[in-house]
């Protein structure tokens, strides 16, 4: 896009399966660590605004939860968010594991294809050949005729000029919605439950991750020093005796892998202190849920 073209600016959900790589996606297209990143499913739970900014075009992604079946009422809100940020946008940009070509496009049901432009991004090209890919192409492009099918990979940084061309052709004219020192819609106290969340996720295995919610209580935020003090919200006395581990190890562990994270996103240094207590079924309780964030933004 030229300078002289009218300036366009709109809102682009990215959704998909879970690990698609929806996250990847959004940290690469905006050059920013904006979300968690790990191998396990259902890593995203809210959705995450990253604005690019670029010559005659702002683009406001939305990175959003993994589209599943929901078994409990959170899953149910994290799918509400899914819809609100379809309804929302302009652009949405489906990512699909080009490794698993029998993947099919599940959008929200109440979406209409005809209020949005549809941008396919076949992503982890990496994983599959030339041959598979190109028919995995040709067959998304006779379901979707009006979509725009895009090879990319997040992860090697492949294809993201071609990815962000098709989205930024399918932008409607208009002024830029946020100012251009502007990132994210997010505070840093949300980032911060997300990489205590994040750690966890990468050292526990089985249901802990799963059963886990963060919750940052005091944030102190001083010139060279950040104190912050946090909660792990587990459901069992027995996911708090795994997460604490032997002696409290494993907990410590992992607070200290999240603060030396939390040092490089904040640039300062980081007290931190983590509490873990156990909240029965927070999970399926709606003001519990309202209370940790589950909703639309």
């Amino acid at each position: 896009m030229d300078n002289k073209s009218p300036h366009r600016a709109g809102f682009v959900a990215l959704v998909g399966r879970p690990n698609a790589g929806k996250s990847s996606l959004l940290n690469a297209l905006v050059g920013e660590d904006l979300a968690i990143i790990t191998p396990r499913a259902q890593t995203t739970r809210h959705r995450i605004k990253g604005i690019l900014n670029g010559p005659g075009y702002q683009a406001v992604f939305s990175d959003t939860p993994g589209i599943l079946e929901p078994a409990y009422a959170m899953h149910e809100k994290m799918m509400d968010v899914v819809s609100e940020a379809c309804g929302d946008s302009d652009v949405i940009v489906y990512i699909i594991d080009a490794g698993n070509p029998e993947q099919q496009l599940m959008l929200p049901e109440d979406t209409n294809e005809k209020k949005f432009h549809l941008v396919i991004a076949l992503n982890k090209i990496d994983l599959t050949n030339q041959q598979s890919l190109e028919a995995l192409a040709v067959k998304l492009k006779q379901n979707h005729p009006d979509a725009s099918v895009v090879p990319v990979s997040a992860e090697h940084h492949f294809n993201l000029h071609g990815l962000l061309e098709a989205i930024t052709e399918a932008l409607p004219e208009s002024p830029p919605y946020y100012s251009e020192d502007e990132l994210t819609d997010r505070n840093e106290r949300f980032f911060v439950a997300e990489l205590i969340r994040e750690q966890i996720l990468l050292n526990y295995r089985e249901e802990i991750p799963y059963s886990v919610e963060v919750e940052v209580g005091t944030f102190r935020d001083k010139e060279t020093l950040a104190e912050i003090y946090a909660t792990v919200y587990v459901m069992r006395e027995s996911q708090k005796a795994i997460l604490l581990g032997h002696q409290g190890h494993a907990i410590k562990r992992t607070v200290t892998r999240a603060r030396v994270k939390m040092e490089k996103f904040l640039d300062k240094k980081v007290f931190l202190d983590v509490t873990i207590k156990v909240n029965d079924n927070w999970r399926n309780d709606v003001k519990k849920l309202k209370r940790f964030g589950y909703g639309g933004r």
